[in-house]
């Protein structure tokens, strides 16, 4: 892995990209559990490199505009790149900002967040705040990865506390079960909440660990970001260690690697 200032400060789209049909199957389920819409705008909320925008498109346009907001500019402007792929543009606008300080300048139909509002704290507040955002009828689809205490994400702090002691406080994942979200949600509307643990099937990769060419791009970046390129590098490969402990290879070099995600589907009166 070789670790430079661009790849640590912003997200890096062909590392993300590398696993995109494991990354794409949760959010083709949610999509899945969408029903009917109000009129309305669909924003794709973390929209990241606009990977599920193709299949928001063809479910919801031309009825309804699809606008992406994502913070990352690497990862809009590979958005950007995909809506020439098509005769007819998948997102009408593309938005740079924190989506956790994002309102919607007209009240969407269809709030749509794939694997991204797992960044954020505080979910009692930020999820409310967009559920009222919504028009009346309308849908806050989101899914995300609770995969914090498997040996792939607790690695990861792991790893840094023994090699950087205090440098990495661990903070609680901020993702919670699929009934507390129920149970926090129901007062505003219908909501149907479930978990999925997909059993993702890893190929051997050229360099390290499978599983940590699954995390590099994603869990991995915050501790990589605080190192120097000397640091990362002792912290990957101890990293890489730990998980083929973990995550044994099969005889073929493949690994299994069990992901559990969370997903609700809110419905405003």
């Amino acid at each position: 892995m070789a670790v430079t200032e661009a790849t640590t400060k912003d997200w890096d789209p062909a590392r993300y990209g590398a696993f995109r049909d494991l990354r794409l199957r949760p959010a083709l389920d949610l999509l899945a559990q969408v029903g009917e819409l109000p009129a309305g705008e669909v924003v794709d909320l973390g929209c990241g490199d606009g990977a599920v925008g193709p299949a928001l498109a063809a479910r919801f346009k031309p009825e309804h505009p699809l606008s992406g907001v994502d913070s990352s500019a690497a990862m809009l402007e590979t958005a950007a790149g995909r809506m020439t792929q098509w005769e007819n543009p998948i997102y009408g606008a593309l938005i740079q900002a924190d989506i956790a300080l994002w309102a919607a300048g007209t009240p969407p139909a269809l709030i749509f967040s794939n694997a991204a509002l797992n960044w954020l704290p505080d979910h009692a507040s930020l999820l409310p705040r967009l559920a009222t955002m919504l028009t009346p009828g309308g849908v806050l689809a989101v899914q995300m990865p609770r995969q914090g205490g498997a040996p792939s994400h607790r690695l990861l702090a792991e790893v840094a506390e023994r090699l950087f002691p205090g440098r990495f406080p661990v903070a609680r994942a901020p993702v919670l079960t699929a009934g507390d979200y129920a149970q926090m949600l129901l007062p505003l509307g219908e909501v149907r909440a479930w978990t999925t643990e997909y059993v993702q099937i890893l190929d051997p990769v050229p360099q390290g660990h499978p599983v940590r060419a699954f995390t590099e791009s994603t869990a991995m970046r915050p501790f990589v970001a605080g190192m120097s390129a000397e640091e990362a590098q002792a912290y990957v490969a101890a990293y890489d260690a730990a998980l083929a402990a973990a995550y044994p290879a099969l005889p073929d070099g493949r690994v299994l690697f069990p992901f559990t995600r969370v997903f609700f589907v809110l419905e405003r009166p």
